[in-house]
């Protein structure tokens, strides 16, 4: 499915991302109230960050995903499961039953969507009193070697920033009148990479593509001179994932 954002070419690089914090999802799906055979729509799923671990839980996942490569790469992932079906779909318009769903989940997506329809569609999927969440892996910015990092991608793009993937969601999820008991979650994680691994993961990084435009390939190329240039094999890089949670209105 076209969609305005287009993932494809960044689609086997995602699978270097990291995976999010255990103790914070592990406490969404406490708040949640989330039982084994709960209906989850995992939203934007990607290549399966999320859905892998909803679907461990025992939960039953719809996984809408509409880039055809990301779809195809979370299908390989989550093969394994039978409680996991892939649709080819929007958070917008996800084409799924109004008021089936136990929770509704949106992994690194919530902000690639409009919000605003998003939450709507949403608040339409649920069953009454029931869950979403959003959540996002921020790296530590104050890392010495991640700030070296931000440098160079300022040096290309001064102005270069996050937009609402940094963001505190708690407004325009209140702000919507739809959803109540917003609450914050969130939990460390160390993410321990090749150099290469982490080459290939600043090529999934969807904001800075598209900030960088034609450059894209040129800030790419400099960020592993300096990785390179730090003559090690693996980095630790500190993340934290941070969610949140509220209930239908």
């Amino acid at each position: 499915m076209k969609t305005e954002w287009d993932y494809t070419q960044l689609a086997d690089a995602y699978l270097e991302r990291p995976e999010y914090a255990p103790e914070v999802l592990e406490r969404l799906f406490e708040l949640a109230g989330l039982r084994e055979g709960d209906l989850v729509c995992d939203v934007g799923a990607g290549v399966a960050h999320l859905t892998l671990p909803l679907a461990g839980k025992g939960y039953k996942v719809i996984a809408v995903e509409p880039n055809d490569a990301m779809r195809a790469n979370g299908q390989k992932r989550t093969a394994a499961f039978a409680n996991v079906q892939w649709v080819d779909a929007t958070g917008e318009d996800t084409q799924q039953q109004s008021g089936a769903f136990d929770f509704v989940s949106f992994g690194s997506s919530f902000n690639v969507t409009d919000r605003t329809l998003a939450l709507k569609e949403t608040y339409r999927l649920l069953k009454p009193g029931r869950w979403f969440t959003c959540m996002w892996n921020h790296r530590d910015l104050d890392d010495a070697i991640q700030t070296d990092i931000e440098g160079i991608i300022r040096g290309f793009i001064p102005d270069y920033g996050y937009g609402t993937r940094r963001e505190d969601q708690a407004d325009v999820i209140a702000g919507s009148g739809l959803f109540t008991n917003v609450q914050a979650v969130s939990g460390g994680v160390m993410h321990v990479q090749t150099v290469e691994g982490v080459i290939e993961a600043w090529r999934s990084h969807g904001t800075l593509h598209r900030q960088a435009g034609d450059r894209f390939e040129q800030v790419i190329a400099a960020i592993a001179d300096y990785l390179h240039a730090l003559g090690v094999e693996t980095i630790d890089i500190p993340y934290t994932t941070r969610a949140w949670i509220a209930r239908k209105a």
